[in-house]
């Protein structure tokens, strides 16, 4: 019980980055920009994140069940700079309305996700392999983020 309720608490602290980052909707502004064709419908986005949240988190909670391994450690502190950034860029893109910085930002993204998955990789391998979803996913809204900056 004691390990299902510690994998429950490391979903839960990934989910607040969801949840701080849906506060910010892209509404209206975001319906009016030239998007390329190959962007998702939107329904498609509240279907990804939780599942990759739940991913995250598990991929956190193996790490972090570790002897080898505690929260002060590289691992660690990568996995919380890229969940910050990961909350970050919708406040930056859809709440502020700033594409370039949205774009600057969600690259920086993209590293943190690159170092957290070797670092956890390293690790456990398993723990790597769950992150690899969503550095796909990311590196996916990068060229979204990119094509629109690119038509706006």
């Amino acid at each position: 019980m004691k390990n299902i309720v510690s994998l429950l608490i490391w979903i839960l602290v990934c989910s607040l980055a969801g949840i701080f980052a849906a506060q910010f909707e892209p509404g209206v502004w975001y319906e009016a920009l030239q998007k390329p064709v190959w962007t998702p419908p939107n329904w498609v986005f509240p279907v990804v994140w939780p599942i990759l949240y739940i991913m995250m988190g598990t991929s956190a909670w193996l790490i972090w069940r570790m002897d080898s391994v505690s929260l002060t450690d590289y691992e660690f502190k990568w996995f919380f700079i890229q969940l910050i950034l990961n909350a970050l860029w919708s406040w930056l893109f859809f709440g502020k309305q700033y594409i370039s910085t949205g774009l600057a930002e969600i690259l920086l993204l993209w590293i943190a996700i690159a170092f957290t998955i070797l670092l956890f990789g390293k690790k456990r391998r398993s723990a790597g392999l769950l992150l690899i979803p969503y550095f796909l996913w990311i590196s996916y809204a990068s060229a979204l983020n990119f094509a629109i900056w690119q038509l706006n």
